[in-house]
């Protein structure tokens, strides 16, 4: 797919979002915008995705996607939905000319990974997140990543809800780690509300990390920790603690890469 755009000029690190042009005549035209009107919303652009020019230069990378105001005023009040894109280059004035269109390529490669770290102290500055940076390092060590990105939320089962449902649906994430609130304690609700979200569990996943825990500590037995799938998307508890979260992760991280080819539509044969 290509999509064809007109930019202002930017630094390299700019974080900017991509708007639908004006409609014929109406003269609306968004800082960052499609240089020429499609129909809402715009098409797909998961995260990681860079877009490329003819010469395979990469100028921008999606990094997420926001519902912002539209920019056509009252007649045309529906708010668009809009990815969020990061310019990998500077950005001269002269990139596109006037109502010019620069035409660029979508291609994504390798995996785009979110961890959302949940603890209340955490979430008020009181509490350093070891684990949430751990999982990143960890995953890419084994599996091809094309973007990253961390989340700190308070042990709230409403917004955990909101960000899985987010980060699985509309921002297009392949893997998504939360570490935190698998166990017993009142405010440990993140294996429910994972569970109430999935289209298919693994309890593959789920009886691995079991096994992992337990060969390190019988305490492990009271982890309620799940694993699934949303969308497109493979989801999986971890508990809190860095050595915990790891020892769970290094379980699976063997059967993530054939599975992420799976749920993307791999039409190769399983058996090896």
């Amino acid at each position: 797919m290509h999509l064809c755009l007109q930019l202002r000029p930017c630094r390299a690190g700019d974080c900017l979002s991509l708007l639908p042009a004006g409609r014929p005549g109406e003269g609306v035209w968004p800082a960052h915008c499609l240089a020429e009107p499609v129909p809402r919303p715009l098409p797909p652009l998961p995260v990681g995705s860079c877009l490329h020019d003819a010469e395979g230069k990469a100028w921008l990378k999606v990094v997420g996607r926001a519902w912002l105001p539209s920019a056509a005023g009252p007649a045309d009040a529906h708010a668009c939905d809009c990815p969020l894109v990061t310019a990998l280059t500077d950005i001269a004035p002269d990139a596109t000319p006037e109502r010019g269109a620069l035409e660029l390529k979508i291609r994504k490669q390798g995996h785009a990974l979110a961890w959302i770290t949940l603890s209340d102290k955490g979430s008020q500055g009181l509490r350093e997140d070891l684990s949430g940076p751990a999982i990143r390092e960890l995953t890419a060590a084994r599996l091809p990543l094309c973007h990253s990105q961390g989340f700190l939320l308070p042990d709230e089962p409403a917004q955990l809800r909101a960000l899985l449902t987010d980060l699985a649906l509309h921002q297009g994430y392949d893997l998504i780690c939360t570490t935190g609130g698998t166990g017993l304690s009142p405010r440990d609700t993140t294996p429910q509300v994972t569970a109430a979200l999935l289209d298919t569990p693994l309890p593959g996943f789920s009886q691995a990390m079991m096994a992992a825990s337990l060969a390190q500590t019988p305490h492990a037995a009271i982890s309620r920790a799940v694993a699934g799938v949303l969308g497109q998307s493979i989801i999986i508890n971890l508990p809190g603690s860095r050595k915990g979260a790891l020892e769970n992760l290094a379980a699976v991280l063997p059967a993530l890469p054939h599975a992420l080819d799976k749920l993307h539509g791999d039409p190769a044969d399983c058996g090896g």
